[in-house]
């Protein structure tokens, strides 16, 4: 019987216990990948508490693993089994490998660790090694202060992984904002797989930012419409009590609506209780929305913490942003905010500063600022460009016979 084509197979393997900013990474880029290739398969190992959280396209389904979060650096624990984390970390590396093996990827895209939380994706990426699949991780560019992520990818062996297993080292981010292998100490043998892609934002909203101002300043047509966001929100009571209580100080120089979303991992007591602060003022509390990004382009202002995916969507939007980063225990996202401020992309309030007073001054500053004139503006073209190296590395699939036999080295590498 003649022989058939199959579509490429794209396995992402993502740990993002406690947030959402890896899911909505990998999304996006599954989306992309499968927009570029019909007939494609994309499979996500994934453990988010929240499983499949954002809607996806044909083509894409996702493998749960057991949740787990990281409380300290090298230190783990479940989420929910009552087992010790040495059995949970065992169970996970077997579905890893196991799926892994049995999907038979053209493509491997692993996000962030290079071996996997604990080690748990060293088992995987051996037994491909028999294979001809494509490997490339991917990172966002700052994930941490430069010493602490030199002291940890040597101690646990990172850059001996990604010198083993790893053909390309794609980063979403800019070399001009933050060169990975000056700031971390690459070694140079791997220092050349580094690509830079630029950062992965969305695309554009669906929804009529028309309307959705519309809903929000229907009593108050002249307002501005102030919206805070701080990804899944687990570390966001902070930010948004401090923001609640601003507000009364905002209004006595600035008419404005507050929309708080809170994200699904806000514990419902700490939502409540914003609930009951804002009482009497103009103020929404949501736990969730359908698509962040329509309700960031709908605002005057975004307040928010600076998480990537939340500040890559702000500068594809354009929008003026306030952002107020987490205190710890990472200095990943006071150094993006930093960092963009600087060249004018955002306005910051630094963690240690954040107060009533202080945040309702740099709300009603930022919402005074005109917007940004920029020597050079970001480059957004990361959800693209990753996908276009990932379909460049990863088109040329064998063909295979009709009776479903799989050549499962489907990829031709390069040249």
């Amino acid at each position: 019987m003649a022989s058939q084509r199959e579509g490429a197979r794209l396995l992402i393997y993502s740990q993002d216990g406690l947030g959402l900013g890896h899911l909505r990474r990998t999304t996006l880029l599954a989306a992309e990948f499968l927009a570029s290739e019909p007939g494609a398969s994309v499979l996500t190992i994934c453990d988010s508490p929240v499983g499949q959280f954002f809607s996806t396209a044909s083509g894409h389904e996702h493998l749960k693993l057991p949740s787990i979060r990281k409380v300290g650096p090298g230190d783990w624990t479940p989420v929910s089994l009552s087992m010790p984390f040495t059995e949970v970390l065992a169970v996970r590396k077997d579905i890893i490998r196991a799926a892994a093996m049995s999907f038979r990827p053209d493509v491997l895209l692993v996000d962030h660790m290079p071996h996997g939380a604990m080690g748990e994706l060293v088992p995987a990426l051996e037994a491909l090694e028999r294979t001809r699949v494509r490997m490339v991780l991917g990172l966002r560019d700052i994930l941490d202060a430069p010493a602490t992520v030199r002291q940890r990818w040597h101690l646990e062996g990172a850059f001996e992984a990604v010198e083993r297993h790893y053909d390309d080292v794609l980063v979403y981010g800019s070399r001009e904002v933050f060169d990975v292998a000056t700031q971390y100490g690459w070694p140079a043998p791997i220092s050349s797989r580094l690509r830079y892609c630029g950062y992965v934002c969305s695309s554009a909203p669906v929804t009529s930012r028309t309307r959705l101002r519309r809903r929000f300043l229907r009593d108050a047509p002249d307002a501005s419409l102030v919206v805070a966001m701080a990804g899944g929100g687990a570390d966001g009571q902070q930010l948004f009590e401090t923001l609640v209580r601003a507000v009364p100080q905002v209004l006595s120089s600035k008419n404005c609506v507050l929309l708080v979303v809170t994200g699904p991992f806000l514990p419902a007591a700490e939502r409540a209780r914003l609930r009951e602060l804002a009482k009497g003022l103009p103020i929404v509390v949501r736990a969730s929305v359908p698509d962040s990004l329509n309700y960031l382009n709908a605002a005057d202002l975004v307040v928010a913490m600076a998480g990537y995916n939340t500040t890559a969507e702000i500068l594809s939007l354009g929008r003026r942003a306030l952002l107020v980063p987490r205190s710890g225990p990472s200095a990943e996202q006071r150094l993006r905010a930093s960092s963009f401020a600087a060249r004018g992309w955002v306005h910051w309030l630094p963690p240690d500063e954040l107060t009533a007073g202080t945040l309702a001054d740099a709300v009603v500053q930022a919402l005074d600022a005109e917007p940004g004139q920029f020597d050079a503006s970001p480059d957004l073209r990361g959800r693209q460009r990753a996908v276009e190296h990932l379909v460049a590395r990863g088109a040329d699939i064998l063909p295979i016979p009709s009776d479903g036999g799989r050549d499962v080295g489907g990829l031709i590498s390069e040249a």
